[in-house]
């Protein structure tokens, strides 16, 4: 099997795996769980690590008493917060080096600035249920210089509100028959369902793009 496909069997079949591992290692477990959400939240090159079913199927192990759910809340949360941090002060640390590079326009790393400064900390909250984009988000916070007084709020704020959805959905619906019936299924639907608001957004985005357009050219007719 290729790397892409493991990659793919692990996150459509996290449960599997990560079962395996609660039976190998037991109370390690948990150090297992805070190093991939910290990796996954902390380093710009690990976004294909599992995140929103990772911690849901974590829920549903805890309903089985098989781990503590409020250790898991604490833990988790808590490395979802150090690795926003983490990869904000690395988008930081790299951003003038970034600014001053031929490859990347000054400019757009100012608009970045300006947005975070205006949309900032929804955008923060918000990136936390996005895969991908959510791994990104702090690392471009930090190279747009943005306060990080103003980022440390809505990061705690963002992560807390991340973790505890997932993990406590996965605790409380996690044993419903159908659930546990369908459980690849239902990461699935977790997945894509997360990429519903920036498609959304988008879409949305667009439309503006076209009524502007729309209505400058209807402006340039009435003006001839």
């Amino acid at each position: 099997m290729s790397i892409t496909g493991k990659v793919i069997d692990i996150v459509l079949h996290v449960d599997k795996y990560l079962n395996i591992i609660v039976q190998d290692y037991g109370i390690a477990t948990y150090f297992i769980l805070f190093l991939i959400i910290f990796l996954e939240t902390g380093v710009v090159v690990t976004p294909f690590l599992p995140g929103d079913s990772l911690i849901f199927v974590a829920g549903t192990i805890a309903a089985k008493n098989l781990l503590n759910v409020y250790v898991l809340f604490i833990l988790i949360s808590i490395a979802a917060i150090l690795g926003d941090t983490l990869n904000y002060w690395i988008g930081n640390y790299f951003g003038d080096k970034i600014s001053n590079s031929k490859w990347v326009k000054k400019k757009y790393l100012d608009r970045t600035n300006r947005f975070y400064e205006k949309h900032g900390g929804k955008t923060i909250i918000l990136a936390r249920f996005i895969p991908i984009i959510r791994t990104f988000a702090p690392f471009v916070a930090g190279i747009g210089k943005m306060s990080y007084s103003r980022f440390v709020s809505f990061n705690v704020v963002g992560g807390i509100a991340w973790v505890g959805i997932f993990l406590f959905g996965g605790y409380f619906f996690g044993n419903i028959p159908f659930v546990q019936d369908n459980l690849a299924l239902v990461i699935l639907v977790i997945i894509l369902a997360s990429f519903v608001p920036p498609l959304f957004e988008y879409l949305r985005q667009k439309l503006k793009i076209k009524d502007r357009r729309d209505a400058k050219g209807n402006l340039s007719l009435q003006q001839e």
